[in-house]
Protein backbone atom coordinates (compact mmCIF):
# COMPACT_ATOMS: atom_id res chain seq x y z
CA UNK A 1 0.00 0.00 0.00
CA UNK A 2 1.29 3.34 -1.17
CA UNK A 3 1.55 5.55 2.34
CA UNK A 4 2.80 9.06 2.72
CA UNK A 5 3.22 10.49 6.41
CA UNK A 6 3.44 14.02 6.60
CA UNK A 7 4.41 16.21 9.88
CA UNK A 8 3.26 19.51 10.82
CA UNK A 9 4.38 21.63 13.97
CA UNK A 10 1.45 22.92 14.42
CA UNK A 11 -2.49 22.56 12.53
CA UNK A 12 -5.94 24.28 13.20
CA UNK A 13 -7.01 20.08 12.92
CA UNK A 14 -5.44 17.73 11.29
CA UNK A 15 -8.83 17.04 9.41
CA UNK A 16 -9.04 20.11 8.08
CA UNK A 17 -5.54 19.50 6.45
CA UNK A 18 -6.41 16.35 4.33
CA UNK A 19 -9.89 18.04 3.30
CA UNK A 20 -7.89 20.14 1.13
CA UNK A 21 -4.73 17.75 0.63
CA UNK A 22 -4.60 16.88 -3.05
CA UNK A 23 -1.99 14.46 -3.23
CA UNK A 24 -3.23 10.61 -4.71
CA UNK A 25 -1.93 8.33 -2.56
CA UNK A 26 -3.58 4.62 -1.03
CA UNK A 27 -2.77 6.19 2.40
CA UNK A 28 -1.85 9.52 3.73
CA UNK A 29 -1.33 10.50 7.36
CA UNK A 30 -0.46 14.04 8.45
CA UNK A 31 0.16 14.55 12.36
CA UNK A 32 1.11 17.71 14.38
CA UNK A 33 2.85 18.30 17.98
CA UNK A 34 -0.28 20.64 19.09
CA UNK A 35 -3.57 21.35 17.24
CA UNK A 36 -5.24 24.42 17.95
CA UNK A 37 -8.77 23.39 17.03
CA UNK A 38 -8.68 19.57 17.47
CA UNK A 39 -12.07 18.28 18.40
CA UNK A 40 -14.38 14.80 19.08
CA UNK A 41 -17.35 13.94 18.51
CA UNK A 42 -19.94 16.64 17.77
CA UNK A 43 -18.89 19.74 19.46
CA UNK A 44 -16.47 17.97 22.03
CA UNK A 45 -12.98 19.44 22.16
CA UNK A 46 -9.73 16.94 22.48
CA UNK A 47 -7.41 18.50 25.18
CA UNK A 48 -3.90 17.58 23.99
CA UNK A 49 -0.87 19.17 25.94
CA UNK A 50 1.67 20.93 23.14
CA UNK A 51 3.97 17.78 22.07
CA UNK A 52 2.85 15.36 24.61
CA UNK A 53 0.04 13.23 22.67
CA UNK A 54 -0.15 11.55 18.86
CA UNK A 55 -2.70 13.70 17.58
CA UNK A 56 -3.19 12.55 13.37
CA UNK A 57 -5.47 11.89 10.75
CA UNK A 58 -5.58 9.34 7.72
CA UNK A 59 -7.42 9.40 4.81
CA UNK A 60 -7.66 6.43 2.67
CA UNK A 61 -9.93 5.08 -0.18
CA UNK A 62 -11.19 1.77 0.58
CA UNK A 63 -12.84 -0.50 -1.93
CA UNK A 64 -16.13 -2.21 -2.28
CA UNK A 65 -17.67 -1.00 1.04
CA UNK A 66 -20.84 0.15 1.09
CA UNK A 67 -22.49 2.95 2.30
CA UNK A 68 -24.81 0.82 4.84
CA UNK A 69 -22.15 -0.87 6.03
CA UNK A 70 -19.44 2.29 6.50
CA UNK A 71 -18.89 1.42 10.47
CA UNK A 72 -16.49 -1.56 9.28
CA UNK A 73 -14.14 0.97 8.77
CA UNK A 74 -14.69 2.55 12.26
CA UNK A 75 -14.96 -0.99 13.65
CA UNK A 76 -11.27 -1.97 12.00
CA UNK A 77 -9.49 1.60 13.24
CA UNK A 78 -10.77 0.66 16.70
CA UNK A 79 -9.91 -3.04 16.61
CA UNK A 80 -5.95 -2.28 15.52
CA UNK A 81 -5.85 0.60 17.69
CA UNK A 82 -6.87 -1.89 20.94
CA UNK A 83 -4.97 -4.57 19.66
CA UNK A 84 -1.85 -2.06 19.56
CA UNK A 85 -2.41 -0.48 23.08
CA UNK A 86 -3.16 -4.02 24.93
CA UNK A 87 0.64 -5.62 23.74
CA UNK A 88 2.46 -1.89 24.33
CA UNK A 89 0.70 -1.58 28.00
CA UNK A 90 -0.49 -4.98 28.42
CA UNK A 91 -3.32 -4.63 30.22
CA UNK A 92 -7.07 -5.12 28.74
CA UNK A 93 -8.35 -2.53 26.20
CA UNK A 94 -11.31 -2.02 25.34
CA UNK A 95 -13.38 0.08 22.98
CA UNK A 96 -17.06 1.84 24.29
CA UNK A 97 -19.33 2.40 21.36
CA UNK A 98 -19.00 4.69 19.39
CA UNK A 99 -15.52 5.78 18.81
CA UNK A 100 -13.50 5.84 22.14
CA UNK A 101 -10.77 3.86 23.54
CA UNK A 102 -10.75 2.64 27.48
CA UNK A 103 -8.52 1.17 29.59
CA UNK A 104 -10.46 0.70 32.68
CA UNK A 105 -13.37 3.25 33.03
CA UNK A 106 -10.33 5.96 31.94
CA UNK A 107 -10.41 6.94 27.84
CA UNK A 108 -6.91 6.52 26.92
CA UNK A 109 -7.76 7.75 22.56
CA UNK A 110 -10.76 8.71 20.37
CA UNK A 111 -11.52 8.34 16.49
CA UNK A 112 -13.28 11.01 14.49
CA UNK A 113 -14.05 9.26 10.89
CA UNK A 114 -15.85 11.30 8.33
CA UNK A 115 -16.57 9.41 4.89
CA UNK A 116 -17.39 11.13 1.39
CA UNK A 117 -19.66 8.58 -0.69
CA UNK A 118 -19.82 8.33 -4.40
CA UNK A 119 -23.33 6.37 -5.41
CA UNK A 120 -23.72 4.09 -2.87
CA UNK A 121 -20.13 2.67 -1.82
CA UNK A 122 -17.63 4.94 0.28
CA UNK A 123 -15.29 6.95 -1.90
CA UNK A 124 -13.57 8.33 0.63
CA UNK A 125 -12.43 8.07 4.41
CA UNK A 126 -10.65 11.17 6.58
CA UNK A 127 -10.01 9.26 10.67
CA UNK A 128 -8.83 11.67 12.88
CA UNK A 129 -7.16 10.12 16.41
CA UNK A 130 -6.06 11.40 18.88
CA UNK A 131 -4.66 9.16 21.40
CA UNK A 132 -2.89 10.17 25.26
CA UNK A 133 0.49 9.09 25.26
CA UNK A 134 2.86 11.44 27.29
CA UNK A 135 0.67 13.77 29.31
CA UNK A 136 0.53 13.63 33.10
CA UNK A 137 -2.22 16.28 34.31
CA UNK A 138 -5.51 16.76 32.43
CA UNK A 139 -7.06 20.44 32.65
CA UNK A 140 -9.82 19.89 31.40
CA UNK A 141 -13.50 19.50 32.68
CA UNK A 142 -13.31 15.68 30.59
CA UNK A 143 -14.88 13.40 33.67
CA UNK A 144 -12.21 10.14 32.83
CA UNK A 145 -9.14 10.76 30.72
CA UNK A 146 -5.97 8.56 31.04
CA UNK A 147 -2.43 8.78 29.13
CA UNK A 148 -0.23 5.53 28.21
CA UNK A 149 2.60 7.50 30.85
CA UNK A 150 -0.07 6.97 33.28
CA UNK A 151 -0.66 3.37 33.44
CA UNK A 152 2.87 1.83 33.26
CA UNK A 153 5.33 5.31 33.89
CA UNK A 154 6.74 5.24 31.03
CA UNK A 155 7.48 8.11 28.31
CA UNK A 156 7.05 7.13 24.61
CA UNK A 157 8.44 8.87 21.30
CA UNK A 158 5.08 9.63 19.56
CA UNK A 159 6.74 8.90 16.08
CA UNK A 160 7.51 5.34 16.97
CA UNK A 161 3.63 5.07 17.64
CA UNK A 162 2.57 6.70 14.68
CA UNK A 163 5.02 4.28 12.56
CA UNK A 164 3.93 0.81 14.64
CA UNK A 165 -0.03 2.51 14.16
CA UNK A 166 -0.12 2.93 10.53
CA UNK A 167 1.70 -0.57 9.94
CA UNK A 168 -1.18 -1.97 11.61
CA UNK A 169 -3.20 -0.27 10.34
CA UNK A 170 -2.16 -1.21 6.55
CA UNK A 171 -2.41 -4.43 7.62
CA UNK A 172 -5.83 -4.62 7.84
CA UNK A 173 -6.56 -2.67 5.00
CA UNK A 174 -4.72 -4.75 2.96
CA UNK A 175 -6.30 -7.94 4.48
CA UNK A 176 -9.20 -7.11 4.73
CA UNK A 177 -11.91 -9.53 6.39
CA UNK A 178 -15.14 -7.98 7.59
CA UNK A 179 -16.54 -10.67 9.27
CA UNK A 180 -12.81 -11.48 11.77
CA UNK A 181 -13.29 -7.52 12.47
CA UNK A 182 -17.01 -7.51 13.79
CA UNK A 183 -15.92 -10.57 16.02
CA UNK A 184 -12.90 -8.47 16.99
CA UNK A 185 -14.50 -5.40 17.86
CA UNK A 186 -17.36 -6.93 19.55
CA UNK A 187 -15.24 -9.40 21.98
CA UNK A 188 -13.60 -5.95 23.23
CA UNK A 189 -16.49 -3.76 23.76
CA UNK A 190 -16.89 -1.82 26.60
CA UNK A 191 -19.33 -3.49 28.92
CA UNK A 192 -19.89 -6.44 26.86
CA UNK A 193 -20.80 -8.37 29.72
CA UNK A 194 -23.86 -8.71 31.71
CA UNK A 195 -26.13 -5.62 32.29
CA UNK A 196 -25.29 -2.14 33.23
CA UNK A 197 -27.22 1.28 33.15
CA UNK A 198 -27.81 3.76 30.02
CA UNK A 199 -29.88 6.91 29.37
CA UNK A 200 -32.19 8.12 26.83
CA UNK A 201 -34.56 10.14 26.65
CA UNK A 202 -37.18 8.33 28.69
CA UNK A 203 -34.63 8.02 31.70
CA UNK A 204 -32.79 5.60 32.60
CA UNK A 205 -33.07 2.05 32.22
CA UNK A 206 -30.71 -1.48 32.13
CA UNK A 207 -29.66 -3.19 29.72
CA UNK A 208 -26.95 -5.41 27.65
CA UNK A 209 -25.23 -5.17 24.98
CA UNK A 210 -26.55 -7.59 21.89
CA UNK A 211 -24.85 -5.87 18.79
CA UNK A 212 -23.26 -3.39 16.99
CA UNK A 213 -24.77 -3.24 13.21
CA UNK A 214 -22.83 -2.53 10.42
CA UNK A 215 -24.54 1.14 10.39
CA UNK A 216 -23.16 2.43 13.64
CA UNK A 217 -26.47 1.58 15.56
CA UNK A 218 -26.29 -0.29 18.53
CA UNK A 219 -28.80 -2.80 19.79
CA UNK A 220 -29.18 -3.26 24.01
CA UNK A 221 -31.68 -5.57 25.38
CA UNK A 222 -33.21 -4.51 29.34
CA UNK A 223 -34.51 -6.33 31.69
CA UNK A 224 -38.07 -7.10 30.31
CA UNK A 225 -36.19 -8.78 27.14
CA UNK A 226 -37.23 -5.83 25.07
CA UNK A 227 -34.11 -5.03 21.97
CA UNK A 228 -33.68 -1.18 21.85
CA UNK A 229 -31.47 0.01 19.08
CA UNK A 230 -30.08 3.38 19.11
CA UNK A 231 -28.09 5.44 16.72
CA UNK A 232 -24.85 7.78 18.43
CA UNK A 233 -26.13 10.85 20.52
CA UNK A 234 -29.70 8.88 21.17
CA UNK A 235 -28.59 6.33 24.41
CA UNK A 236 -25.71 7.25 26.92
CA UNK A 237 -23.82 5.03 29.86
CA UNK A 238 -24.85 5.78 32.66
CA UNK A 239 -21.05 5.75 34.85
CA UNK A 240 -20.52 2.43 37.22
CA UNK A 241 -20.50 4.01 40.58
CA UNK A 242 -17.79 1.72 41.50
CA UNK A 243 -14.85 3.07 39.53
CA UNK A 244 -13.18 6.68 39.20
CA UNK A 245 -10.65 8.31 37.06
CA UNK A 246 -8.68 11.03 39.09
CA UNK A 247 -6.84 13.49 37.23
CA UNK A 248 -5.80 10.64 34.48
CA UNK A 249 -5.18 7.59 37.44
CA UNK A 250 -7.85 4.95 37.47
CA UNK A 251 -9.04 3.64 40.38
CA UNK A 252 -11.26 1.30 41.48
CA UNK A 253 -13.14 1.24 44.90
CA UNK A 254 -13.82 -2.16 46.62
CA UNK A 255 -17.80 -2.53 47.28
Amino acid sequence: MNCKIVYKKELDSTNNFLREYDGDEDMTVVWTGFQTAGRGQGTNQWESEHGKNLTFSMRIRPKGISANEQYIISMMIAVATSEYLAHALHCEIRVKWPNDIYVGDGKIAGILIENSLSGTHIKECIIGIGLNVNQRVFLSDAPNPVSMVLIDGIERDCREILQSLTNLYSHYLENLNADEIRRRYRSVLYRRDGFHEYRDADGKFSAEIVTVKDDGHIVLRDTFGRQRCYAFKDVAFVPDNTAKVANGVIGLINK
